[in-house]
C-alpha cells in the first residue's frame, strides 16, 4: 500500500486528488496539509510514502518544504510537485531542492496515479522537454562537477536517465541485465554525489555534460 499525503492550499484541489487516489485499492491518502509550513509535522506524523506537493503557496512554498524534508528528515518520504505550467522556473528549483519528479494539475486521473506509483517505486518522473527547456533557461553551471570521472557507460546510463527512461528500458536500450543497470545508476549517484535520478538529470544539464 501507498501511503501518500496532499499538501496545496486550494481545497477542491485537495478534494480531487483524494477522489482519484482514494479509489485505488494500492494507495491509501494519509492526509492534508494546506501549506509548506506544517508539511514537516505531517510527514513526521503520518509517515507518508509519497507527497504530492504544491509549488505556490502563501506561507511556505513547496520548494522550501521540499528543502526542509530532506534537511530535517534522515529518510525523507519522496516528493511529486504538482504544478500548474510546465516550464514554471520553480519547478527546476523544487528538483534542485530534492523532488522526485513533477506533474501537471492538468494531467488526466490515470496519469496523477501512475506518477504516484512510479516515484512510489523510487523511479523519476520526468518531462525530458521540460527539463531540457528549464535548464536552458538557467544556463550551465560547470563548477558541479569538478573531479567527476564517469565512464563510458555511466556515461550512456545517464544520458538514457535523461531522456526520462526506466532502468527496464535502459537495459533493454543497451542490452544489459536490468541489475547492471541498477549497478551503474547507483555508480553514476555515487559519483555525481545526488540522492536520486532526478537529481542527477538536473546535475547532467547544469554541469554541461549534457546540452539542453
Amino acid at each position: 500500500m501507498i501511503s501518500v499525503l496532499i499538501v496545496d492550499d486550494d481545497a477542491l484541489i485537495r478534494a480531487g486528488l483524494r477522489a482519484i487516489l482514494g479509489a485505488e485499492d494500492d494507495i491509501d491518502v494519509a492526509g492534508e496539509a494546506e501549506d509548506g509550513a506544517d508539511v514537516v509535522p505531517a510527514v513526521v506524523r503520518l509517515r507518508p510514502d509519497v507527497v504530492l506537493m504544491d509549488v505556490r503557496m502563501p506561507r511556505l512554498d513547496g520548494i522550501q518544504a521540499t528543502r526542509l524534508l530532506h534537511e530535517r528528515l534522515e529518510r525523507p518520504p519522496r516528493v511529486l510537485v504538482v504544478t500548474t505550467f510546465e516550464n514554471d522556473e520553480h519547478v527546476y528549483d523544487a528538483l534542485r531542492a530534492g523532488a522526485g519528479g513533477f506533474l501537471l494539475k492538468r494531467s488526466r486521473p490515470a496519469q496523477i496515479v501512475e506518477a504516484v506509483r512510479v516515484v512510489a517505486r523510487g523511479e523519476s518522473l520526468l518531462f525530458p522537454a521540460a527539463v531540457r527547456r528549464l535548464a536552458a533557461a538557467y544556463g550551465p553551471s560547470r563548477e558541479q562537477l569538478p573531479g567527476v570521472r564517469l565512464t563510458d557507460r555511466e556515461g550512456e546510463v545517464l544520458r538514457l536517465m535523461a531522456e526520462g527512461l526506466s532502468n527496464a528500458e535502459i537495459a533493454a536500450k543497451l542490452v544489459l541485465g536490468l541489475e547492471t543497470v541498477k549497478t551503474h545508476v547507483g555508480n553514476v549517484l555515487a559519483k555525481l554525489g545526488v540522492r536520486d535520478r532526478t537529481q542527477a538529470v538536473v546535475v547532467a544539464y547544469r554541469s554541461g555534460f549534457i546540452s539542453p
